[in-house]
C-alpha cells in the first residue's frame, strides 16, 4: 500500500473487484477490530463484521463501477462506520470514518428532545389533572378525570384507578381510558386473586413505582408481562393516591416506549397522587357533612398500641379526648386526665410510647389536667379520621375504652369497622343511624363555624383545646402558633379574624369586612 495511505487518518482497504481483500492500513484494522497482515488474501465478508443490512459485502456481489456511500452500525464493533467505495483500474478503494461519537451525540440529543417534548406535554396534562380535580365531587369523578386525561393523550396508552378495599389489601378497580387491550384484562384477573402485581406493591409502599421493561422486569406477572407484550407496551409508574399517611388507592400508566418514565415525571406525578387523595379525603368529609343521616359507631378499644389506651391502663387515670386535630402524618389532641397524679406524670408515661411524638401540659387543677399530645396519625383514631370519620368522644380508663365515630352512610361502613378491628383489639359494640337534625355538639359546630376559613378555624380550635381563652391562659399565644407552625403575629390575625365573624353570627350582625391575608410567609 502506498506509504501516504498508510498514515492516513482515515482507514483503508484495498480490495479486488471480486472482493478480496488485497491490503490495509493500520487505522481501517483498528476499526474494525483485525490483523491487518491476516486480513491481506481474505475474502471482505470475512474482514468486515456482520451489519443489520451488509452492504459492504452485497457490493461486491457485482464488481462495483461508481462509488458508493452509507453509513451502518456493526453491532459486533459497537461502533457506525461511514463506508466510501471507489472503484479504481484493478481495485476497489474502501475509505472508513468511525462516525461513533457523533451518532451518540445526535441520539443523545434526539433523546433528550423526547424527553422535553414529554416533559412539556406532561406538565400540561397533570396540570389538567389537577384543574379538573377541583372540580370533582365524588370518588367516581376523581378517577375517571385521572383516566380520561391521562388515558386520552398521545404520550400514554392507557391509565387505570383503582381504590383500596378498607379492612383488606385488595384494590377495586374504580375506572380505566385509553387502549386497554388484553393487559387490563390480565390485571382485573390478578387483583381477583393473589397475584403481587407493582400496583400492590406501590399501595404498600406509599411512594411511586417504575417498570421500565414490562417484558423483562420479574417482579411483574408473567400473564400480565405477555399481555404487556401482545398490546405493544413497555413501561409503567405506579402512583399512590395519599393523603398524609393514608393511602386510598393507586394509578397506574402504561406506555408504548420502555423506560418512558424519567425520575422527573415520577416526582410530578407524585403531585398528581397526593392532590387526588387529597380530593377523596375532601369528598368523604363533604359526604359527612351533606348527608341527611349519619352512622354512629361505638368501638371498644383495648389496643396497647393506642397510647391512651396504654396510659390509663398503667396509670388507673380517666382520659377524655376533647379535641383531635389531623395535621398531615400527625395527629394533635386535647386530653382531659381525671387522676390523683399530675398532668406532668401523665404527659411523661405518654411520651414513653412508641407512637407518641410530644406531650405538654395545658392545664393543671386539682383531681388531674389538661395535656396536648402529638401522635402518629398511625394509630387508631388516626385511622378513623383518615376513612372519613368524625370522632365525636373517646374515653379511655378504668370505665372502659370507647370511641365514638359518625361516618356517612354512602361510605362502607363494615369494611370501616373491619379496616379497625382486624388492624387492632377492637370491637364495634354499638351502631345506629340517625337524621342530622337529632343535632350533636359537633354539628352544631359546623353549622356555627360554617362562615370560617380553615385557617381560621383551625386557629380557634387549637387555641381553645389548648386552654388559650382561659384565665389563667393554659397555653402562651407562642406555643398555640408553634403548634400551627405558624408566627405569634399571624396567629392573632387569624383569631381576631375568627372572633369577629363568630360574635357578629351570634349578634346578628352582618360582617361584610372582606378578609386580608396578612400571613404570606407562614399561612
Amino acid at each position: 500500500m502506498d506509504t501516504g495511505f498508510e498514515h492516513a487518518p482515515i482507514g483503508i482497504l484495498e480490495v479486488s473487484p471480486d472482493g478480496v481483500v488485497r491490503d490495509g492500513n493500520d487505522a481501517a484494522a483498528s476499526m474494525l477490530a483485525v490483523d491487518a497482515a491476516a486480513s491481506a488474501g481474505e475474502p471482505i465478508d470475512t474482514v468486515f463484521p456482520a451489519s443489520v443490512e451488509g452492504r459492504v459485502p452485497q457490493a461486491f456481489e457485482t464488481p462495483p463501477d461508481a462509488e458508493l456511500s452509507f453509513v451502518e452500525y456493526y453491532p459486533e464493533l459497537d461502533r457506525w462506520l461511514a463506508v466510501d467505495l471507489v472503484p479504481g483500474d484493478d481495485a476497489v478503494y474502501v475509505y472508513l470514518r468511525d462516525e461513533t461519537d457523533g451518532r451518540r451525540r445526535e441520539q443523545r440529543l434526539d433523546s433528550l428532545r423526547s424527553d422535553l417534548r414529554r416533559l412539556t406535554i406532561g406538565n400540561e396534562l397533570i396540570a389538567d389533572v389537577l384543574g379538573d380535580l377541583v372540580g370533582a365531587s365524588t370518588r367516581e369523578e376523581i378517577a375517571e378525570t385521572i383516566c380520561r386525561r391521562l388515558g386520552g393523550t398521545d404520550i400514554y396508552a392507557f391509565a387505570w384507578v383503582g381504590e383500596r378495599a378498607v379492612g383488606s389489601g385488595e384494590i377495586v378497580l374504580q375506572a380505566a381510558a385509553g387502549t386497554t387491550g388484553r393487559t387490563l384484562e390480565q390485571l382485573k384477573t390478578a387483583l381477583d386473586g393473589d397475584a403481587d402485581i407493582p400496583e400492590l406493591r406501590t399501595i404498600e409502599r406509599g411512594a411511586p413505582t417504575i417498570v421500565g421493561s414490562l417484558g423483562e422486569d420479574k417482579s411483574v406477572p408473567e400473564d400480565i408481562r405477555r399481555a404487556a407484550f401482545a398490546d405493544g407496551l413497555g413501561s409503567l409508574l405506579a402512583v399512590p393516591l395519599t393523603y398524609g399517611s393514608s393511602v386510598y388507592g393507586v394509578v397506574g400508566i402504561y406506555a408504548a416506549e420502555r423506560n418512558a418514565f424519567s425520575e422527573r415525571e415520577r416526582e410530578s406525578f407524585g403531585t398528581v397522587g397526593e392532590m387526588a387523595g387529597f380530593a377523596i379525603n375532601a369528598t368523604r368529609n363533604r359526604s359527612l357533612l351533606s348527608s341527611e343521616r349519619v352512622v354512629e359507631l361505638t368501638f371498644r378499644l383495648a389496643d396497647p398500641a393506642a397510647p391512651l389506651v396504654a396510659t390509663a391502663a398503667e396509670t388507673d387515670a380517666r382520659i377524655d379526648v376533647t379535641g383531635v386535630l389531623a395535621q398531615g402524618e400527625e395527629l394533635r389532641c386535647y386530653v382531659d386526665a381525671d387522676t390523683e397524679r399530675s398532668p406532668d406524670e401523665i404527659g411523661a408515661v405518654l411520651a414513653d410510647h412508641e407512637s407518641v411524638i410530644e406531650t405538654r401540659t395545658v392545664a393543671e387543677y386539682d383531681g388531674g389536667g389538661s395535656i396536648e399530645v402529638v401522635q402518629r396519625a398511625e394509630t387508631p383514631l388516626g385511622q378513623l379520621l383518615s376513612q372519613g370519620g368524625t370522632v365525636q368522644s373517646a374515653t379511655f380508663g378504668p370505665d372502659g375504652d370507647r370511641v365514638v365515630v359518625d361516618l356517612p352512610p354512602s361510605e362502607d361502613v363494615r369494611r370501616i369497622a373491619d379496616a379497625i378491628t382486624r388492624r387492632y383489639d377492637a370491637a364495634v359494640i354499638a351502631k345506629r343511624e340517625r337524621r342530622r337534625d337529632e343535632r350533636t355538639t359537633g354539628e352544631v359546630r359546623d353549622s356555627v363555624t360554617d362562615r370560617l376559613t380553615d385557617r381560621q378555624e383551625e386557629a380557634l380550635r387549637t387555641a381553645f383545646f389548648a386552654n388559650y381563652f382561659e384565665s389563667p391562659r393554659g397555653s402562651s399565644a407562642e406555643e398555640v402558633a408553634d403548634a400551627l407552625g405558624i408566627t405569634g403575629p399571624t396567629l392573632l390575625h387569624h383569631l381576631r379574624a375568627g372572633q369577629r365573624k363568630l360574635l357578629a353570627d351570634v349578634f346578628e350582625a352582618t360582617d361584610r369586612r372582606p378578609d386580608v391575608d396578612r400571613s404570606a410567609t407562614d399561612g
